[in-house]
């Protein structure tokens, strides 16, 4: 039945209930149970349709209770009390639907931000097309106030763009000629000309779409419990409510505790809260995969962190060369060759200050090889190079004396990353290169022990003094540096067999393994990333660290609320119970109360939708003020 339809039947309901009061009052007794039998038959068709739609499909429904308590109070000529059954439950689900409603506004608010058409620029002529006619390559002219409808690298113009609905951050980004732009975000100033690179289903925007609804549809493991407790429970009240008439002889007593029963609130306690949660999850830029992973993630004890792009910046620089037998021109010139196809974060740092500096790169790598988590190999101009850390060199016999060993150690006790060269079997120099830690950074861990967790870990494959430094400026517990890809992997293997809960964080593409054996992966920065859109259990769109407690405290927020919206449910049933044994509660009051609770567990759900992080910026005791429940 439809709202409108729903509506109407509650007030043509609701109408005869006064009209049969007004009889009452009138003393036309016939009349006032006539007005009471067409209420109960206009009100309960509907319900008793459904009950029979679900007994055919072999579930027992709350519908199906209610269908027999009203049959059988018409039976005893219990008119007032099947009116008023009947009425209560049709008018309680109609404004459970419009309430519920609310809960679900995050997706809808995204689905309606979905930009329609786009203006495609071709020949020096402008064509408005709707977004299915857009495709890959297309040059799309985007203005102040226009949505932007594809994903795609800015290739003229420069902009002041609101990725809110990505990232969840408020604060319009500055993106100019080679930035990713992303659909349903909006152009607040400015003027850019796109390349569009993915289109349609293949966007940002609408993966975030598309997990959201996923989401909400998946179960948490309370709830997977409570489904299959009310499809046991359902049919135990039928048993229980033939025992009670068996044993007492009285038939009004019966269905009342048929009606009184009904596991209403119960049933909807958990995927209320869920959908509320994720919802907002969605909207400030963090989607939880579900309720399972929701739950999963608010039992989170240690939180592990990968260092490079996620503790730091993910920017190294070049912070200094220490060259031997050669200028450091040619050191740099060398490696930056060697490095010229590397596709790791600290090789495209060198290649990038030998450009910086206008050396000429002339010569490609010729048998390069890659031994992970140490460096690699390659021979460049006839030369052997060999690159990266102190073990490699070593295992290729090439003698670092203390000297050496000494101007090193001093780098990486400075924050630094030592990259040793060697070509042709000889130490050439030494390459320093350093990586910003996020100023949110100290804040974040913070925020995380505060609001639970008890142990922040920092797994990273840099050497030890600058993994130690790092780690004592964040104020992180634990840190373990030159760890292989595999290392980090057997460490959250160790830690979850020591029974803790264990969320690992990373980018979404490094350190995959460790994300995927985690109890729940956390990837940051994913806007437009498919791997960690599809591997990750969270997902931070926004490439900052602060997000994070965010998500912890939400979670933690989401079970809490289920927690109370069970024992709500529970608590009611047992108090209607007590109420119908005592002689208190009857059939009418008690579907009252019944339908109040429900309400009341929707209402304690809608709080989720505006839960937020207070006072981003302020200061509580000295501290960044934690996510919390307005």
């Amino acid at each position: 039945m439809g709202k409108v339809k729903k509506i109407h039947v509650v007030i043509a309901s609701g109408s005869l209930l006064i009209l049969a009061l007004l009889f009452h009052f009138m003393d036309m007794a016939v009349w006032k149970d006539i007005a009471l039998i067409v209420a109960t038959f206009i009100a309960g068709y509907s319900i008793a349709k459904k009950a029979i739609q679900t007994t055919m499909m072999k579930a027992f429904s709350i519908e199906l209770l209610v269908t027999i308590a009203v049959i059988g109070a018409l039976f005893i000529g219990e008119y007032v009390e099947s009116a008023a059954v009947t009425f209560l439950f049709l008018f309680g689900s109609y404004l459970e639907a419009r309430t519920l409603e609310k809960t679900r506004s995050s997706l809808k608010t995204l689905i309606g931000m979905a930009p329609m058409e786009a203006t495609v620029l071709k020949d020096g002529e402008r064509f408005v097309k709707p977004i299915s006619e857009i495709e890959t390559g297309d040059r799309i002219l985007i203005q102040s106030g226009e949505k932007v409808a594809i994903d795609g690298k800015i290739i003229s113009g420069q902009a002041f763009i609101n990725e809110a609905t990505i990232t969840g951050e408020s604060v319009p980004a500055n993106k100019k000629i080679e930035d990713q732009v992303f659909s349903g975000t909006i152009i607040d100033n400015g003027y850019v000309e796109v390349e569009a690179e993915k289109i349609g289903d293949d966007t940002a925007f609408s993966k975030i779409i598309e997990l959201v609804e996923e989401a909400q549809e998946s179960k948490a493991k309370t709830q997977k419990f409570l489904d299959r407790f009310a499809n046991v429970y359902t049919p135990g009240i039928l048993v229980l409510s033939i025992l009670v008439l068996i044993f007492t002889q009285n038939f009004e007593l019966s269905i009342t505790f048929l009606v009184i029963a009904c596991p209403g609130a119960l049933v909807i306690s958990t995927p209320v809260s869920l959908v509320a949660g994720i919802g907002n999850g969605a909207k400030n830029g963090t989607l939880v995969k579900g309720g399972e992973v929701m739950e999963n993630l608010a039992k989170i004890d240690v939180l592990v962190f990968d260092k490079t792009g996620t503790l730091t910046k993910g920017a190294p620089e070049v912070t200094g060369l220490k060259a031997f037998d050669m200028e450091e021109s040619e050191l740099l010139t060398i490696t930056a060759e060697a490095e010229i196809i590397s596709e790791h974060h600290l090789g495209r740092t060198i290649v990038g200050e030998a450009e910086k500096r206008g050396l000429t790169l002339t010569n490609e790598p010729e048998k390069f090889t890659v031994e992970k988590g140490h460096g690699l190999y390659a021979t460049v101009a006839g030369k052997s190079v060999v690159i990266g850390n102190r073990k490699l060199l070593r295992k290729n016999g090439i003698d670092l004396s203390s000297a050496i060993e000494t101007y090193a150690i001093d780098e990486e006790k400075k924050g630094n990353t030592a990259i040793f060269v060697g070509v042709n079997e000889k130490l050439a120099g030494i390459i320093s290169i350093a990586d910003q830690t996020r100023q949110e950074a100290i804040g974040t861990i913070q925020q995380l022990k505060d609001a639970g967790v008890k142990q922040t870990v920092m797994l990273t494959g840099d050497n030890t003094h600058t993994a130690e430094k790092v780690a004592a400026q964040l104020g992180i517990d634990h840190v373990f540096a030159e760890m292989l890809p595999e290392d980090k992997v057997n460490h959250i293997k160790r830690l979850k067999a020591e029974g803790y809960k264990v969320a690992m964080v990373g980018d979404g593409i490094n350190d995959a393994p460790a994300i995927a054996l985690a109890d729940v992966g956390m990837a940051m920065g994913a806007a437009g990333t498919d791997a960690a859109m599809e591997t990750a259990d969270v997902v931070l769109m926004a490439d900052k660290l602060d997000k994070i407690p965010y998500a912890y405290s939400l979670a933690k927020a989401t079970v809490r609320n289920m927690k109370q919206n069970i024992y709500v449910a529970v608590g009611t049933v047992a108090f209607l119970l007590a109420g119908v044994i005592l002689g208190k509660i009857f059939l009418a009051s008690g579907m009252l109360i019944h339908e109040l609770s429900v309400l009341v567990v929707i209402l304690n759900a809608i709080r989720l939708v505006r839960y937020k992080q207070r006072g981003q910026g302020e200061k509580k005791q000295g501290r960044t003020a934690i996510p919390e429940m307005n």
